[in-house]
Formats: structure tokens, C-alpha cells, sequence
């Protein structure tokens, strides 16, 4: 049906640094912007009724920029595993972090694992950052879960492999929006991303606001989804 809702949007996070540059301001400053409309758009997200929104944060290709500029992705992403989860619990939304977990320090592991202890009982929705995330990379350690499993090449099916995505309670994506203008999936929710409906924006991630998530609702239902049919 048309005007069902999405279960999840998946939003790709692009334009950070490129608002920070607009406002003449350091890079650091277009990634807190950037992280706090993570907040507001997950709010507005929820509000609506959607059950699942995932944010692509910090990619495994991420690793490439300045040490300064990781150092102080890490720290946000600390930050809102830490000292700002209290925000979510608040909200009643479960947070989870979509990703692989090496290269990340012990502090920030153990902050990841108990920010998704306490929010696991929550209900107002799902927030799945992906962080330290690679959709190619994500189906390679399904592939290798699977050969750790010694489960049979003529058991596998596209089922299996779902089973052993990071995070396999998360759906697939029914909607991906990605802002600043660019048209590309860059590495995001590859296999989730099989059928969903695509939306590009030309404003930067840390000028998105509770009503573009009103707007790309309803153009939402404006489509006729057909998965291949």
C-alpha cells in the first residue's frame, strides 16, 4: 500500500564537513552539528511511527582522514554512548551499533556494550548507528560466520547470510535518504538495501530538520514499491 509508513529509513550522513566549510567554521564544528540533527531527525523519525532509522556515521573507510578528524569522530561517538545516552533512555529508544568492532579502543567497546544493555528493553524505536561500518565487509563476515558454522553450501540461502548480518534483528531498508547532494550508496547497507527506495537531498545532514522528515514521509507514499513483481 502507498501510504503505509517505512519500517526503516536508513540516512546517509554526508555534508558535514561541507556546512562547516559554508559557515566558515572548523570541520569539528559541522560534525557536532551533524550529530545533534542525528537526534533531532531520529526524534522526528520515531514520532512518526517509523520503527527503525540507522545513520551511517563512520565508515570503514573513514580510518583514511586526518588522525585529528578520527580522533574527534571517536570522541562524539563516545560521547553519545556515554555521557549522552541518558537522551535515549529518556526517549525510550534502543540504540545499536551496526559494525565491526576492530580498530576500536577498549573504553569505547566497553561504552558500545553497555549503551546496548540498558536501551535493549526500550520500545519507542531503534537507532542503528553505523559505525566503523562497511557494507562489503559486513557480507564478508556473514560469508565467514558461515563457514565457522560448517553450515553446508546447499543449506545457504539468501536467509542465511541475512542471519549473520551485524545486527540481524535490524529489517531491510525501505527507504534510504542521502543528503548534500550526492547520488550513491557508498558502501551502505548493501545486501539491506536490495529493494529500497532511494531518496537524494541537496542540503547538508546538520540542516535537516524535523519537517524534511515530514516531507520525505510523505513522498514516501507517493511510491509504488514492487519488489521485481
Amino acid at each position: 500500500m502507498k501510504d503505509e509508513l517505512p519500517k526503516h529509513i536508513g540516512y546517509i550522513v554526508d555534508g558535514n564537513r561541507r556546512w562547516a566549510k559554508h559557515h566558515g567554521l572548523p570541520t569539528y564544528e559541522g560534525h557536532l552539528a551533524g550529530y545533534n540533527a542525528i537526534q533531532d531527525v531520529a526524534a522526528a523519525t520515531f514520532d512518526a511511527g517509523v520503527s527503525y532509522m540507522s545513520a551511517y556515521v563512520f565508515s570503514t573507510e573513514n580510518w583514511k582522514r586526518s588522525q585529528t578528524e578520527v580522533k574527534r569522530l571517536m570522541g562524539l561517538v563516545l560521547k553519545l554512548v556515554s555521557s549522552d545516552l541518558h537522551i535515549f533512555s529518556e526517549r525510550n529508544i534502543r540504540l545499536r551499533i551496526v559494525g565491526t568492532r576492530d580498530g576500536l579502543n577498549e573504553k569505547l567497546l566497553q561504552a558500545i556494550e553497555k549503551a546496548e544493555l540498558e536501551t535493549a528493553n526500550n520500545t519507542a524505536g531503534t537507532l542503528a548507528l553505523c559505525f566503523n561500518y562497511g557494507g562489503q565487509l559486513e557480507i564478508v563476515d556473514a560469508v565467514k560466520q558461515i563457514v565457522q558454522n560448517n553450515i553446508s553450501p546447499e543449506d545457504i540461502t539468501s536467509e542465511t547470510i541475512a542471519e549473520h548480518l551485524y545486527a540481524p534483528d535490524i529489517p531491510p531498508c525501505d527507504l534510504i535518504v542521502r543528503t548534500s547532494g550526492e547520488q550513491r550508496l557508498s558502501n551502505f547497507m548493501l545486501w539491506r538495501s536490495a529493494y529500497s527506495e532511494l531518496m537524494f537531498l541537496d542540503k547538508n545532514w546538520p540542516d535537516m530538520t524535523k519537517q524534511d522528515v515530514t516531507d520525505i514521509l510523505e513522498e514516501y507514499k507517493r511510491r509504488g514499491r514492487r519488489f521485481g513483481g
